[in-house]
């Protein structure tokens, strides 16, 4: 695909590390608003896209999401190690983001859903992340719980579940416990497309 951008030329990439994911050095020349072109040099982080899940229970008023350790969230403030987030997961190969997260859904905690609403597609940090979050929720209720969840040992994932009332998951937003984009994504799409109000 051809790339339209008439301000963007001689683009190199110089690969700085493949431990888990892929960082380069990507250096181009950009021409500014006043004509003048600058090389530039950006590193840019790739670790593939991703998918979210915002499950909810209209007759409970709850929603279900996770805690976890982030050592990157940890390194920036020690007190912020332990993550409150939605369910989610990397993209894996070729696959589609809602089989993504029905895997996710039942691996992370336990539901086994059969389909989902893809509501909104978002760069969490285009700055520094090729990722792209894929966005989706789901009803859930208590037959669809086929085991305990947690996460696969195999990928070391240790996760705790939080059946939370979705008016406590809002405020934990506003007094900042919830600082996880996707998941406030999540939550205020919930809260403004009115989805837990019993119909």
């Amino acid at each position: 695909m051809k790339n339209l951008m008439n301000n963007l030329k001689n683009i190199t990439k110089t690969t700085l590390s493949k431990e888990w994911a892929r960082l380069d050095r990507i250096d181009y020349d950009y021409q500014f608003k006043n004509g003048e072109w600058k090389r530039l040099s950006r590193e840019c982080y790739n670790r593939g896209n991703g998918a979210a899940i915002l499950l909810y229970n209209v007759e409970k008023q709850t929603v279900i999401l996770t805690k976890q350790f982030r050592m990157p969230a940890y390194e920036n403030n020690k007190n912020e190690g332990m993550s409150i987030e939605a369910c989610a997961g990397a993209i894996d190969n070729n696959d589609k983001p809602l089989e993504t997260i029905i895997r996710e859904t039942e691996e992370e905690v336990g539901y086994k859903i059969d389909n989902a609403k893809q509501v909104l597609t978002a760069y969490t940090s285009p700055g520094a992340l090729t990722e792209k979050m894929y966005l989706f929720v789901a009803e859930y209720n208590e037959t669809m719980k086929v085991s305990k969840g947690g996460g696969l040992e195999s990928e070391d994932e240790d996760i705790e579940i939080l059946e939370l009332s979705f008016s406590k998951a809002i405020a934990m937003v506003k007094n900042e416990e919830i600082i996880d984009a996707k998941t406030i994504m999540l939550l205020q799409y919930a809260q403004i497309n009115e989805l837990l109000i019993p119909v």
